[in-house]
């Protein structure tokens, strides 16, 4: 056998250990390897990190995650056990991150000292709309190396949204969220989850103070047919309650439900704020069911 023909033969068998060495170089290079020292630094991002990061890779939640005077977080109870800081320079790097997450705008100055220190920091931009949720959800998990985690999320979600959908009364009820301190979510996340629910939110936007309150006056000429309290019933619990209780809202009685309802999972904006739907769809239902008395009668 000539030279030439040995090349020949073996050409075949030359490009099959090209291939393998390839594979194999490929194998060797380093793969993204998840963060294994999550701080988070604030409330919203506590109830991301939670969820996407398992508990033996969290170094820190922030004290809100777990705080209970008065209960802020969905994942109070849950997260029990996980270490809590109110965020510093100092706490942060006594946890050796290698990562912390941060709400985008808040802590400023610990944001800094982090940057000019090169600790590793993830910018967690607010949500305006569920749109913004799925691109944020979507990129957290794949920077926290969760990115199953966040489609089960996201799944979850488009559940309990059709669920929302399909028990709607429609047309939607005139409805009111009216918050502590006399806060109305007009024209947010919370809006958009209500009307999924059945509640077209009436809240009027011109009468909205500037700093977003809106006078008890404006809720009464509204003459929503679903007044939702968002906090507790108990008078006294706090003095942002105080004026749920306002005596002038009794106004209402007998053309409006209105109702006491927990609406901690709209705090923070999430794939879980979604757990408000069926407060809403069930309160939506029977402000419809009082309308159709009153109708009759």
């Amino acid at each position: 056998m000539g030279a030439a023909d040995y090349r020949n033969n073996m050409h075949p068998a030359h490009g099959w250990i090209v291939t393998i060495l390839c594979v194999l170089y490929i194998l060797a290079q380093p793969v993204f390897a998840a963060p294994q020292r999550v701080v988070s630094t604030f409330l919203c991002t506590d109830e991301y990190v939670f969820r996407m990061v398992p508990r033996e890779r969290i170094a820190a939640l922030s004290y809100e995650a777990t705080d209970r005077h008065p209960v802020v977080s969905t994942i109070a109870d849950r997260a029990k056990g996980i270490r809590t800081i109110h965020p510093s320079t100092e706490t942060v790097l006594a946890l050796h991150p290698d990562l912390v997450v941060m709400y985008a705008g808040t802590n400023p100055r610990l944001h800094d000292n982090l940057r000019k220190l090169s600790i590793p920091i993830l910018d967690l931009p607010w949500a305006n709309s569920l749109a913004d949720i799925r691109s944020i959800t979507t990129m957290l998990g794949e920077k926290l190396g969760a990115p199953e985690t966040a489609k089960a999320m996201l799944a979850d979600m488009d559940r309990k949204i059709d669920a929302a959908r399909a028990g709607a009364p429609r047309p939607p009820v005139r409805g009111i969220l009216y918050e502590p301190n006399g806060y109305a979510s007009v024209g947010s996340i919370t809006s958009e989850i209500m009307a999924i629910s059945g509640i077209a939110d009436v809240a009027p936007k011109d009468e909205l103070t500037r700093q977003g309150t809106l006078p008890v006056e404006a809720v009464i000429a509204a003459a929503p047919d679903l007044l939702i309290l968002g906090g507790e019933a108990r008078i006294g619990s706090a003095r942002a309650y105080t004026i749920l209780h306002h005596p002038a809202l009794r106004a209402l009685k007998g053309r409006t439900v209105m109702e006491f309802a927990g609406m901690t999972p709209l705090l923070c904006p999430g794939p879980w704020s979604l757990d408000a739907a069926k407060t809403f769809g069930d309160l939506a239902r029977k402000a419809r069911a009082l309308a159709r008395k009153r109708a009759r009668h």
